[in-house]
């Protein structure tokens, strides 16, 4: 099962106010273990970015300028999602207006919704009431993200990936299903072990180790060991 791990930075909240993005990040999963192929790309927004997104990812106009724009690249980027993998995104209502906005820009269909993953919708239901966003997430099942000093799309899916297999059920999982084939799985899951017969062991007793033990019951005020016998 192929699915892809995605991310991306913005010029602002809203599209249809002129917002843009900077970046994409994507993170190649099979069978919930990163593959190693990625997708990524820097974006000429062809406006400003505020100082106050700025602050968010480190990216200025000035870095992005010499970048292409989402219209160059938008074909590459259809081909790593391709027309059926499972999106695989942290809070995917942002991302998506965004995504949707742009390719719709020039001429290619919205993603179908069905395709989505929300790793945000994830989180809430498995842990409500407890912070959900990607640091929490982090600390909560032990993964480094001490490099995430700012936004990065593809640092971020790449931490998303390891979030989202620890959502699932963690990596020993993630491993069992990446190393077994599925029909394997399934087929032993149901064989009943056959038990090893063995034989029981003998232990001898020595004459002092009997003497012992009856001189130990004869201490003793109306054993049950004597009306056993």
């Amino acid at each position: 099962m192929r699915e892809i791990v995605l991310d991306t930075e913005t010029t602002g909240m809203d599209p249809e106010k002129g917002d843009k993005m900077v970046e994409i990040g994507c993170v190649e999963l099979i069978n919930h273990i990163p593959t190693g192929r990625t997708y990524h790309q820097y974006l000429n927004p062809e406006r400003d970015v505020p100082a106050e997104v700025v602050a968010v990812h480190g990216l200025t106009y000035e870095r992005l300028k010499k970048e292409p724009t989402f219209g160059e690249v938008v074909s590459d980027f259809l081909d790593f999602i391709g027309n059926d993998s499972k999106l695989v995104i942290h809070n995917a209502a942002f991302d998506m207006k965004f995504i949707n906005a742009e390719i719709k820009t020039y001429g290619f269909a919205s993603i179908d919704p069905k395709r989505i993953i929300d790793t945000l919708d994830i989180a809430r239901r498995k842990f409500p009431g407890s912070p959900a966003n990607l640091d929490a997430l982090c600390r909560r099942f032990g993964i480094n993200n001490d490099n995430r000093t700012l936004h990065g799309a593809l640092l971020d899916s790449e931490l998303l990936a390891e979030v989202y297999l620890e959502l699932l059920g963690g990596r020993q999982r993630g491993l069992m299903i990446d190393e077994v084939p599925n029909t394997q799985v399934q087929e032993d899951s149901f064989k009943p072990k056959e038990r090893v017969f063995r034989e029981p062991r003998v232990f001898d007793v020595s004459d002092e180790e009997i003497s012992a033990h009856e001189e130990m019951l004869s201490n003793l005020k109306d054993p049950i060991w004597k009306k056993l016998a």
